[in-house]
């Protein structure tokens, strides 16, 4: 349809329609955000570096639970607790069998969507809040045992300090380094999420996100594929944390709280669930306003001097709330629905009104 292009832009195959880069504006785009982004430890600073690390680790997170929540329709309050999995497994692989990160990344993601598979149990008998507890309950449970089961495996209280991955003689121990190992990743990762939901698996998910009894009725297996979201949520919750273990080299069960899971729903949220380019612009509206209130706080201490620290470490979650609940309130599809009549605009050019 031409209303999905600029104006004067047709498709001719069905290879064109379905093609995720339509035309050649978007191909230069990709090519010069590509280059851009592998040559950008040149010049950028390490603490840059470490951000954009964090940012695409936690847009892998947000990315799973995009999958469950906003195309399966399934909460899940427990994505940290699932990342711990994930940064567990490969940090027990890697200080106790002296596994390399390569093997480590795959068995993380394996382990932790195994997980995620017994927490998505309860799916065949409850749905909606009851099911959200559920997963709420993993938040708990998983960190627990981290804490306190075997701490000879697992560390305990005092966590794991895992070795920098390495390949041959190279050692990926700096932010400069570890960029290289996570932007591919991410990148993969981004892929797979923007082409589920054009498979039949993701179909499916969304049927059962509209209406769970009319999917059953027209012949899909509701709990199998409820199932197979959990799994593939946590995959994507494994992957980031075996990436986020090696990138700090250093993991406590206090790294993973319900507080992170909270806020991997809201990124969501605000970025716009049910599609995927809204959890990178929620990862990255939602931790670049984190550290712009950090950012800000010498300069609020020195504007309100009476002020104490405990003040200005409370300031980042009351912003967070307002900004979710601003979004709910005002822009329930979030910043995604922004960034799509921006393009429908544009496409509609010289006629948008």
């Amino acid at each position: 349809m031409a209303i999905n292009r600029p104006s004067g832009t047709y498709d001719s195959s069905y290879g064109q329609d379905m093609a995720i880069f339509r035309t050649r504006l978007q191909w230069l785009l990709l090519v010069a955000g590509l280059i851009f982004t592998l040559t950008l430890p040149l010049y950028a600073n390490g603490y840059i570096l470490y951000l954009l690390n964090t940012f695409c680790i936690t847009l892998i997170v947000v990315l799973g639970l995009n999958i469950l929540f906003g195309y399966c329709g399934v909460i899940s309050l427990g994505q940290s607790a699932f990342m711990a999995v994930g940064a567990y497994t490969a940090g027990a692989m890697a200080v106790n069998m002296g596994a390399s990160f390569w093997v480590a990344l795959p068995c993380s993601a394996l382990a932790t969507g195994l997980v995620g598979m017994i927490f998505g149990l309860p799916a065949l008998r409850i749905k909606g809040f009851y099911l959200a507890v559920s997963t709420l309950a993993a938040q708990f449970i998983l960190v627990t045992l981290f804490l306190n089961v075997r701490p000879d495996i697992f560390g305990g209280s005092y966590g794991l300090q895992l070795p920098a991955p390495k390949l041959g003689n190279i050692v990926f121990n700096t932010p400069a380094k570890m960029f290289y190992i996570i932007i591919p990743i991410t990148l993969v990762m981004l892929y797979f999420a923007k082409n589920i939901v054009r498979t039949g698996v993701g179909r499916a998910f969304i049927a059962i996100r509209d209406n769970d009894l009319a999917a059953e009725v027209a012949g899909i297996d509701v709990f199998r594929y409820k199932l197979l979201a959990f799994f593939t949520c946590n995959i994507y919750a494994g992957i980031a944390g075996c990436l986020w273990a090696f990138t700090t080299r250093a993991i406590t069960p206090d790294q993973f709280t319900l507080h992170e899971s909270v806020w991997f729903l809201g990124m969501a949220f605000v970025g716009g669930i049910g599609t995927t380019i809204g959890p990178v612009f929620g990862t990255f509206f939602i931790r670049g306003l984190d550290e712009l209130v950090k950012a800000m706080s010498p300069l609020i201490f020195a504007i309100f001097p009476t002020l104490k620290p405990e003040h200005i470490i409370g300031l980042g979650p009351a912003v967070f709330a307002i900004v979710v609940i601003s979004f709910i309130l005002l822009e329930p599809r979030g910043l995604a629905h922004r960034w799509e009549i921006l393009k429908t605009s544009y496409r509609m050019n010289p006629f948008a009104y």
